[in-house]
């Protein structure tokens, strides 16, 4: 884990170094974009890094007094689901967000409850047999029903409490389009969803792709792990296990798909955090101006002491004037 974890570094580190050394020409007008220029308090600025979260604006925005960037009422909305329906004055919703979430995981609550209760009593009345008892039944037995029904309820509420945010998300109002915070908001909600926003669907296939074969290889290493685990456990408390793999043999397959199921995770985690900046970068240049023209100039120059610092080379180093090569590119 270590070596890979420290090779992912070497790649970042060399990436950067690349990005420092390249050197375009954009049009002027290019850097003039007023993404950021939080002097009106338009709908139209996007987050910035400045301030994340900020509770005097979420407080202002949900009294109406001014707008909200839509990171804030994202997070607003991630504590304290119907902000989000508060910002965009649609109020006739907040009884379904509550009234939903709360129905639902509150059965949900009860039907786990009464499946723990049932597994309670059966262990109870387990316990009391006598020892050496035979053809013994139990009833009623653990009520299996009543956990998977309550699953399925807090799930429900999950996604009761998923669609809250977005629909937060799509009925906020920015000027501009596409919008770098809703952008990044859709895919933090959905991977891929941001990317369909910007109209750039072929992207959402590979995406896709990437995550699910990331949860796929998770989900089996895991298996594996959990197997091996089992039969390494077995083969070393119990003293009559037979089985025909080794203690030994067990432990080094345990550590392999241990190893494997934590290189899914990371591989997972940077696939999903990809799409989401993904989203947000192009969305932000997706007017980014560039030159039509796209051309390369060399000719020769002279470096004098002044730009020897370019070499690493201080003037004080005895350094003269010298001729050299100097290109240029522009797009």
């Amino acid at each position: 884990m270590l070596r890979f974890l420290r090779n992912i570094s070497v790649i970042i580190v060399l990436a950067l170094a690349g990005a420092l050394e390249g050197h375009a020409q954009f049009k002027e007008e290019a850097f003039t974009q007023t993404y950021n220029d939080t002097s009106d308090h338009s709908t139209s600025v996007a987050d910035t890094s400045d301030k994340m979260f900020s509770f005097k604006e979420l407080f202002g925005g949900l009294a109406h007094k001014q707008d909200l960037r839509i990171g804030t009422m994202f997070g607003g909305s991630l504590f304290l689901p119907g902000i989000s329906q508060i910002y965009n004055r649609q109020y006739w919703k907040l009884p379904i967000v509550y009234g939903g979430i709360g129905a639902l995981a509150g059965a949900g609550g009860y039907y786990l409850h009464k499946y723990n209760v049932s597994k309670k009593n059966y262990e109870a009345a387990l316990a009391a047999i006598p020892e050496g008892a035979v053809d013994v039944s139990i009833s009623p037995g653990i009520d299996y029903r009543a956990k998977q029904t309550g699953t399925w309820l807090l799930v429900g509420a999950g996604l009761v409490y998923w669609g809250t945010l977005l629909d937060g998300a799509i009925n906020y109002k920015p000027t501009e389009h596409p919008h770098p915070g809703r952008a990044t908001v859709y895919s933090i909600l959905l991977p891929g969803l941001g990317q369909a926003y910007n109209g750039e669907y072929w992207k959402i296939p590979i995406y896709w792709g990437c995550l699910i074969g990331s949860v796929h290889y998770l989900y089996t290493n895991n298996i594996n792990y959990q197997r091996f685990k089992r039969i390494h456990n077995e083969a070393t408390t119990d003293p009559s296990y037979s089985g025909s793999i080794s203690a030994e043999t067990a432990v080094w397959y345990r550590d392999v798909y241990r190893r494997y199921r934590d290189y899914s995770i990371v591989a997972t985690a940077l696939f999903y955090l990809l799409q989401v900046i993904d989203a947000n970068v192009f969305a932000y240049m997706h007017d980014f101006e560039v030159g039509d023209d796209i051309s390369m100039d060399i000719e020769p120059a002279i470096i004098a002491p002044n730009n020897a610092y370019a070499f690493n080379m201080m003037p004080s180093a005895g350094i003269d004037n010298a001729i050299g090569i100097r290109f240029g590119i522009r797009f």
